[in-house]
């Protein structure tokens, strides 16, 4: 006699356990972590303390998060459209980076000039330049049946390289002492501060107006119920007359569109013009958002504040307890795996079961 651990499907789900399961998935990365800071010498409450209450207390750190969150949040409602259809967008940190490209071109072409109309145009071409791009995976998954995850991911590197060339080529700033940078973007083609003496931009209402968006679409839409449907039941879907091929192009071009608006935001609003790595891995990050957010647009936004806080943390231990900024990645990834694992609970339950020869 053996005995062999199974994973059983729940028949139901109450309500508080989805509600505690990101929670719980935060905290047990919260103590991993501090196991680690433990591990490399660091007081783990002084590490609580910067990474958690400094960046909540502090006003300019406070400002800091609700910036950080409003990439996060625009591409992770896009996701939510994809992974809710049980399409696989992995690219968008590629979606993000051509969207900071279309939208740096328009500032730059523009350079010199002035006018209400460059932002709005930027914006435009920050989202178009995000939905060209998803539309080469949806393209090739539908044409050839090739796998999206494979075709947005690698993507992302080409988009790097691009973005690479171009500030060290073409739009290189010839007053910059040969860096690989742009020209610094005018006035009229960086987003204002809301308030004077502040940081944060029009930007961070796009983001919350985008989550009221999305929340109408997946309760009030025939859309939004056909993409549920098929995610969770795709036959079904299909002889409901959903169209599979149609509902991957649009997902992914709402995905990339939202990221790509969140990359023209991202240069426009915070760094002020174009050069390399100015993504930050914010569209691999904001997959983490997605899923600790159970891929609900609210609960979206609500995570999108937290990994800002914690981002915005990070930035601060590297000083005041000099710890790695590496750290900061691992625990994203640590957090990753314990919201996927919770999830997976969720639906399962472990079972010993007895087994004869």
């Amino acid at each position: 006699m053996s005995f062999n651990l199974a994973l059983v499907p729940r028949r139901e789900v109450s309500l508080l356990r989805q509600v505690l399961t990101p929670v719980l998935a935060l905290v047990v990365a919260l103590l991993i972590g501090g196991l680690i800071v433990w591990m490399m010498g660091r007081s783990p409450a002084k590490a609580f303390d910067v990474f958690l209450r400094e960046p909540l207390t502090d006003p300019w750190a406070l400002q800091e998060v609700l910036l950080k969150s409003t990439p996060l949040m625009l591409i992770s409602i896009g996701l939510i459209f994809c992974f809710r259809a049980n399409r696989w967008n992995i690219g968008a940190e590629g979606q993000f980076l051509l969207g900071g490209m279309f939208g740096g071109g328009v500032a730059i072409a523009t350079h010199g000039l002035s006018g209400p109309w460059i932002l709005p145009l930027m914006m435009l071409a920050g989202a178009l330049g995000g939905m060209l791009y998803a539309a080469i995976p949806a393209a090739l998954r539908n044409r050839f049946g090739i796998s999206e995850i494979l075709t947005s991911l690698m993507l992302v590197y080409v988009a790097e390289l691009l973005l690479d060339y171009l500030v060290r080529g073409p739009w290189r700033d010839p007053k910059g002492f040969n860096f690989p940078q742009s020209v610094p973007f005018t006035d009229a083609a960086q987003l204002q501060p809301l308030f004077e003496g502040g940081r944060l931009h029009a930007g961070f209402v796009l983001a919350l107006l985008a989550v009221l968006v999305a929340i109408l679409v997946f309760r009030r839409s025939l859309f939004g119920f056909a993409v549920k449907a098929s995610g969770e039941a795709p036959r079904a879907a299909n002889f409901a007359g959903f169209n599979e091929k149609r509902i991957t192009l649009v997902v992914f071009l709402i995905s990339g569109g939202l990221a790509g608006l969140a990359g023209m935001i991202e240069v426009s609003g915070q760094v002020g013009q174009l050069r390399p790595g100015f993504g930050q891995g914010l569209g691999f990050t904001a997959i983490i958002v997605a899923f600790l957010g159970r891929l609900s647009p609210v609960g979206a936004m609500l995570s999108s504040f937290v990994i800002a806080v914690l981002l915005i943390g990070a930035e601060s231990a590297q000083v005041s307890l000099k710890l790695p900024f590496d750290l900061t990645r691992f625990f994203m990834g640590l957090l990753l795996i314990a919201v996927l694992a919770g999830e997976s609970l969720n639906r399962y339950r472990l079972e010993f079961r007895k087994e004869t020869a």
